[in-house]
């Protein structure tokens, strides 16, 4: 018999699967060792007694695996779908409602957004954040009291035009996965996957000031000026972000980060957990700045550029918030500093190492500085 027990591997999967219907079999690494999930799961594509207790188990398939290469996906059984009220009493009701009765579509689009969901779920849950619909506070509109979160939540893009606005336009949400609010803030999650999304400004813009209109209300502040961008690679998602280049507004007023002020990267992978934990923190950019720097290092005001410190007559500037908007604008200030003699240094985790030479390895007079990623993020979730 398999005992299904609360933090398991089975009991992560079908957390997840209750939420976002399918997975991407590609990602299952992101719920630890890939060759242990993979094999429990192909173990559980074969009728097993399974159960929460002894005396209360099945006998059936929990998993099928269907599909090709990028499109392999994987889904519950329909001979398991009742074990989903042992998680939480209203999973098996959401799971049902939200997936057509356990029927889905084999179509490449709907899989395709299934899956960004699903990794962005798989994300948040393993970052150890709120992401269940039937345990989340109830989004409020303008006409209700503020109403602040107990703990960092994720709502996946369905239940953000359910929770009010059913009426709204559905092309502001072809993009965005969802929504994650925490202590005094709120991201808009986008999840590009392995390739380069192309934008829709006027869309992302309508999503941004449809987060910004519910905020105050279920964050305690105003605007929404940040996103999360979940990928496989930052120079892929780099790309997403500059794609409207090519747009013939001079102004550039759609480019992804001129709608966003901040456009931090998280790689799907076990970096992009622990960097998802920090995101998430109250205050956590000044923790991170205060880890790296004396006070007396931290620039006084506005500057000629975006920096975060001056050492020893060195600007330092940190991507440790894997800002690639903060990013884009640095290298721009950059540019227009080849009359003078600064130096400069780019601070870095082993993971961006690649992607910064890539970037900035062409510009001289600057370093890049690499620092493990255990030693910060230990240092301020330790705080």
């Amino acid at each position: 018999m398999v005992t299904v027990k609360a933090g398991s591997h089975v009991y992560q999967l079908l957390q997840l699967l209750a939420i976002a219907g399918e997975f991407p079999a590609s990602s299952l690494h992101l719920l630890g060792n890939e060759r242990v999930i993979k094999a429990l799961v192909h173990r559980l594509e074969t009728t097993q007694v399974i159960g929460f207790t002894r005396e209360d188990a099945y006998r059936t398939k929990v998993f099928q695996v269907k599909g090709y290469r990028d499109m392999r996906t994987v889904k519950l059984y329909s001979g398991a779908l009742l074990m989903l009220r042992k998680l939480h009493p209203e999973a098996y009701t959401y799971y049902m409602d939200s997936f057509q009765q356990h029927r889905f579509s084999g179509s490449v689009h709907h899989i395709g957004r299934n899956h960004r969901v699903g990794e962005a779920v798989a994300l948040v849950m393993m970052a150890g954040l709120e992401f269940r619909p039937y345990v989340l506070p109830t989004l409020f509109g303008s006409a209700i009291i503020t109403k602040e979160f107990p703990k960092p939540s994720f709502y996946i893009a369905r239940n953000i035009k359910g929770s009010e606005f059913d009426d709204m336009d559905k092309t502001m949400f072809t993009r965005i996965v969802g929504a994650l609010f925490y202590p005094g803030g709120c991201y808009a999650v986008y999840n590009t996957r392995n390739a380069v999304m192309k934008w829709s400004g006027v869309g992302e813009i309508r999503a941004k000031l449809y987060l910004s209109g519910i905020k105050p209300y279920n964050a305690g502040s105003h605007g929404v000026e940040s996103a999360l961008l979940l990928g496989n690679d930052p120079g892929v998602a780099l790309q997403t972000v500059l794609e409207s280049d090519k747009t013939k507004n001079p102004r550039k007023t759609m480019r992804f980060d001129k709608i966003y002020r901040s456009v931090h990267f998280v790689p799907l992978n076990s970096d992009g957990i622990q960097l998802l934990r920090v995101l998430t923190l109250p205050g956590w950019n000044e923790k991170i700045l205060d880890a790296l720097f004396e006070p007396e290092q931290r620039p006084k005001g506005y500057g000629f550029m975006e920096y975060d410190a001056r050492i020893d007559g060195v600007y330092v500037f940190s991507h440790l918030d894997s800002d690639l908007a903060r990013l884009i604008r640095f290298r721009e200030g950059l540019c227009l500093e080849t009359e003078t003699e600064n130096q400069f240094e780019v601070l870095g985790y082993p993971w961006q190492a690649e992607f910064l030479k890539a970037y900035l390895g062409g510009i001289p007079r600057l370093r890049i500085k690499i620092i493990k990623m255990e030693a910060i993020l230990g240092y301020i979730l330790e705080e």
